[in-house]
Protein backbone atom coordinates (compact mmCIF):
# COMPACT_ATOMS: atom_id res chain seq x y z
CA UNK A 1 0.00 0.00 0.00
CA UNK A 2 1.53 3.57 -1.17
CA UNK A 3 1.68 6.38 1.32
CA UNK A 4 -0.84 8.78 -0.50
CA UNK A 5 -3.43 5.55 -0.74
CA UNK A 6 -2.79 5.21 2.83
CA UNK A 7 -3.27 8.80 3.58
CA UNK A 8 -6.68 9.03 1.72
CA UNK A 9 -7.75 5.90 3.21
CA UNK A 10 -7.28 7.33 6.75
CA UNK A 11 -8.59 11.15 6.05
CA UNK A 12 -11.68 9.51 4.34
CA UNK A 13 -11.97 6.80 7.48
CA UNK A 14 -12.37 10.30 9.49
CA UNK A 15 -14.88 11.97 7.59
CA UNK A 16 -17.39 8.55 7.10
CA UNK A 17 -17.07 8.79 11.08
CA UNK A 18 -18.26 12.20 11.14
CA UNK A 19 -21.13 11.38 9.30
CA UNK A 20 -21.78 8.09 11.29
CA UNK A 21 -21.66 9.18 14.32
CA UNK A 22 -23.43 12.44 13.66
CA UNK A 23 -26.31 10.47 11.56
CA UNK A 24 -26.54 8.15 14.69
CA UNK A 25 -27.03 10.94 16.94
CA UNK A 26 -29.27 13.29 15.49
CA UNK A 27 -31.90 9.83 14.74
CA UNK A 28 -31.24 8.46 18.34
CA UNK A 29 -34.72 8.60 20.29
CA UNK A 30 -34.72 11.34 22.99
CA UNK A 31 -31.28 12.70 22.35
CA UNK A 32 -32.09 15.98 21.86
CA UNK A 33 -33.83 15.82 24.74
CA UNK A 34 -31.25 13.92 26.91
CA UNK A 35 -29.38 16.40 26.42
CA UNK A 36 -30.98 20.02 26.13
CA UNK A 37 -30.42 20.49 22.78
CA UNK A 38 -27.50 19.52 20.35
CA UNK A 39 -24.49 18.35 22.83
CA UNK A 40 -22.18 18.31 20.03
CA UNK A 41 -22.45 21.86 19.40
CA UNK A 42 -21.05 22.23 23.31
CA UNK A 43 -18.18 19.87 22.43
CA UNK A 44 -17.57 21.49 19.36
CA UNK A 45 -16.99 24.86 21.13
CA UNK A 46 -14.86 23.28 23.65
CA UNK A 47 -12.44 21.59 21.30
CA UNK A 48 -11.68 24.83 19.17
CA UNK A 49 -7.64 24.90 19.60
CA UNK A 50 -7.76 28.28 18.41
CA UNK A 51 -9.79 31.79 19.79
CA UNK A 52 -12.85 32.61 17.46
CA UNK A 53 -13.81 35.43 15.75
CA UNK A 54 -17.73 35.51 16.65
CA UNK A 55 -18.31 38.75 14.77
CA UNK A 56 -22.04 38.27 12.94
CA UNK A 57 -21.56 34.75 13.11
CA UNK A 58 -24.51 31.98 14.16
CA UNK A 59 -22.56 30.40 17.89
CA UNK A 60 -24.77 27.33 16.88
CA UNK A 61 -23.20 26.73 13.62
CA UNK A 62 -19.86 27.59 14.35
CA UNK A 63 -19.85 24.76 17.44
CA UNK A 64 -21.42 22.66 15.37
CA UNK A 65 -18.76 23.21 12.57
CA UNK A 66 -16.17 22.80 14.98
CA UNK A 67 -17.65 19.20 15.78
CA UNK A 68 -17.21 18.29 12.43
CA UNK A 69 -14.11 19.57 11.85
CA UNK A 70 -12.27 19.05 15.51
CA UNK A 71 -14.03 15.81 17.07
CA UNK A 72 -15.04 13.07 14.67
CA UNK A 73 -13.54 14.44 11.43
CA UNK A 74 -9.35 15.24 11.45
CA UNK A 75 -9.72 18.56 9.04
CA UNK A 76 -5.92 19.45 10.70
CA UNK A 77 -4.40 16.26 9.91
CA UNK A 78 -4.65 16.48 6.35
CA UNK A 79 -4.98 20.69 6.63
CA UNK A 80 -1.32 21.42 9.02
CA UNK A 81 1.76 20.93 7.44
CA UNK A 82 1.94 17.53 8.46
CA UNK A 83 2.56 15.41 11.37
CA UNK A 84 5.72 17.00 12.21
CA UNK A 85 4.05 20.44 12.85
CA UNK A 86 0.07 19.69 13.61
CA UNK A 87 1.28 19.54 17.67
CA UNK A 88 3.63 21.63 19.46
CA UNK A 89 6.62 19.79 21.05
CA UNK A 90 6.06 17.80 23.66
CA UNK A 91 2.83 17.75 23.19
CA UNK A 92 1.72 14.97 20.66
CA UNK A 93 -0.65 12.63 21.66
CA UNK A 94 0.22 9.77 19.47
CA UNK A 95 3.84 9.79 21.79
CA UNK A 96 1.65 9.44 24.52
CA UNK A 97 1.97 13.46 25.60
CA UNK A 98 -0.65 15.74 26.57
CA UNK A 99 -2.51 16.90 23.45
CA UNK A 100 -1.71 20.80 22.40
CA UNK A 101 -2.61 21.94 18.69
CA UNK A 102 0.29 23.73 16.93
CA UNK A 103 -2.39 26.76 16.46
CA UNK A 104 0.38 28.30 14.05
CA UNK A 105 0.33 25.77 11.67
CA UNK A 106 -3.43 25.16 12.14
CA UNK A 107 -5.62 24.62 9.17
CA UNK A 108 -3.08 26.73 7.29
CA UNK A 109 -2.08 23.67 4.46
CA UNK A 110 1.04 23.06 3.00
CA UNK A 111 0.91 19.27 3.92
CA UNK A 112 2.30 17.48 0.75
CA UNK A 113 0.58 14.28 -0.38
CA UNK A 114 3.09 13.66 -2.76
CA UNK A 115 2.48 12.79 -6.25
CA UNK A 116 -0.10 10.63 -7.77
CA UNK A 117 2.61 8.71 -9.97
CA UNK A 118 6.25 9.79 -10.13
CA UNK A 119 7.04 12.97 -11.98
CA UNK A 120 3.58 14.37 -11.74
CA UNK A 121 2.39 17.20 -9.73
CA UNK A 122 2.32 17.01 -6.01
CA UNK A 123 -1.18 17.22 -4.04
CA UNK A 124 -1.12 19.52 -1.22
CA UNK A 125 -3.38 20.39 1.19
CA UNK A 126 -5.36 23.91 1.10
CA UNK A 127 -5.34 26.71 3.53
CA UNK A 128 -8.46 26.35 5.22
CA UNK A 129 -8.22 29.81 7.23
CA UNK A 130 -10.34 32.74 5.90
CA UNK A 131 -7.93 35.49 4.17
CA UNK A 132 -8.35 39.23 4.71
CA UNK A 133 -11.83 39.24 3.40
CA UNK A 134 -12.93 36.83 6.19
CA UNK A 135 -14.25 34.31 4.00
CA UNK A 136 -13.00 30.78 4.73
CA UNK A 137 -10.48 28.99 2.00
CA UNK A 138 -9.18 31.78 1.02
CA UNK A 139 -12.18 33.62 -0.36
CA UNK A 140 -14.40 31.06 -1.39
CA UNK A 141 -18.16 31.96 -0.73
CA UNK A 142 -20.82 29.68 1.11
CA UNK A 143 -21.82 28.88 -2.72
CA UNK A 144 -18.37 28.59 -3.62
CA UNK A 145 -17.59 25.91 -0.64
CA UNK A 146 -21.09 23.98 -1.49
CA UNK A 147 -19.94 23.87 -5.25
CA UNK A 148 -16.31 22.22 -4.25
CA UNK A 149 -17.91 20.01 -1.19
CA UNK A 150 -20.30 19.00 -3.28
CA UNK A 151 -18.80 18.01 -6.26
CA UNK A 152 -15.01 18.01 -5.60
CA UNK A 153 -14.39 21.34 -8.02
CA UNK A 154 -11.16 22.48 -7.95
CA UNK A 155 -11.69 26.04 -8.01
CA UNK A 156 -8.09 26.95 -7.87
CA UNK A 157 -7.20 25.19 -11.04
CA UNK A 158 -4.33 24.23 -9.34
CA UNK A 159 -3.35 21.24 -11.42
CA UNK A 160 -4.35 20.98 -15.05
CA UNK A 161 -4.92 17.77 -16.85
CA UNK A 162 -1.54 16.26 -18.72
CA UNK A 163 -1.52 16.38 -22.08
CA UNK A 164 1.11 14.57 -22.76
CA UNK A 165 4.07 12.94 -20.53
CA UNK A 166 3.27 13.43 -17.11
CA UNK A 167 5.19 16.68 -15.08
CA UNK A 168 5.53 18.24 -11.65
CA UNK A 169 2.40 20.57 -12.92
CA UNK A 170 -0.15 18.59 -14.30
CA UNK A 171 -2.53 15.30 -13.34
CA UNK A 172 -1.90 12.24 -14.99
CA UNK A 173 -5.21 10.27 -16.94
CA UNK A 174 -7.26 8.61 -14.97
CA UNK A 175 -7.10 11.33 -12.67
CA UNK A 176 -8.70 14.00 -13.38
CA UNK A 177 -7.48 17.28 -12.75
CA UNK A 178 -10.90 19.85 -12.88
CA UNK A 179 -11.55 17.51 -9.02
CA UNK A 180 -9.56 17.24 -5.90
CA UNK A 181 -7.43 14.60 -5.26
CA UNK A 182 -7.21 13.36 -1.99
CA UNK A 183 -9.47 15.10 -0.24
CA UNK A 184 -12.69 12.36 0.94
CA UNK A 185 -15.18 15.19 -1.12
CA UNK A 186 -17.00 11.78 -1.71
CA UNK A 187 -18.46 11.49 1.53
CA UNK A 188 -18.41 15.07 2.74
CA UNK A 189 -21.01 15.81 -0.22
CA UNK A 190 -23.60 13.49 1.79
CA UNK A 191 -23.61 16.04 4.82
CA UNK A 192 -26.93 18.27 4.88
CA UNK A 193 -26.82 21.71 3.71
CA UNK A 194 -27.00 22.23 7.54
CA UNK A 195 -23.86 21.05 8.33
CA UNK A 196 -22.09 21.89 5.51
CA UNK A 197 -23.20 25.25 6.02
CA UNK A 198 -22.03 24.77 10.00
CA UNK A 199 -18.42 23.88 8.50
CA UNK A 200 -18.11 26.69 6.51
CA UNK A 201 -19.15 28.88 9.84
CA UNK A 202 -16.68 27.34 11.76
CA UNK A 203 -14.04 28.17 9.29
CA UNK A 204 -14.85 31.72 8.87
CA UNK A 205 -14.21 31.99 12.50
CA UNK A 206 -10.58 30.80 13.20
CA UNK A 207 -7.88 32.82 12.81
CA UNK A 208 -6.24 33.90 9.36
CA UNK A 209 -2.47 32.49 9.32
CA UNK A 210 0.01 32.46 6.12
CA UNK A 211 0.00 28.76 5.95
CA UNK A 212 2.71 27.01 3.66
CA UNK A 213 1.48 26.85 0.50
CA UNK A 214 3.65 28.28 -2.27
CA UNK A 215 0.68 28.98 -4.03
CA UNK A 216 -0.83 31.54 -1.76
CA UNK A 217 0.09 35.31 -1.97
CA UNK A 218 1.87 36.55 -0.04
CA UNK A 219 0.52 38.71 3.42
CA UNK A 220 -2.52 37.06 2.60
CA UNK A 221 -4.14 38.03 6.16
CA UNK A 222 -3.62 42.32 5.90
Amino acid sequence: MTRNVWLKIVCTGAVVAAVFVSVSFSNAPGAKAQSGGDSRIQIGMAAAPVPLNMKGKNPALVGLGSYFVNVVGDCNGCHSNGPQTEYVPGKNPYFNQPKMVNTATYLGGGRDFGALIPGSAHIISRNLTPDASGLPEGGNTFQQFLTIMRTGADLDHRHPNCTGAPNAGCIPAPFDGNLLQVMPWPNLKDLSDNDLRAIYEYLGAVPCIQGNDAYEPANRCE
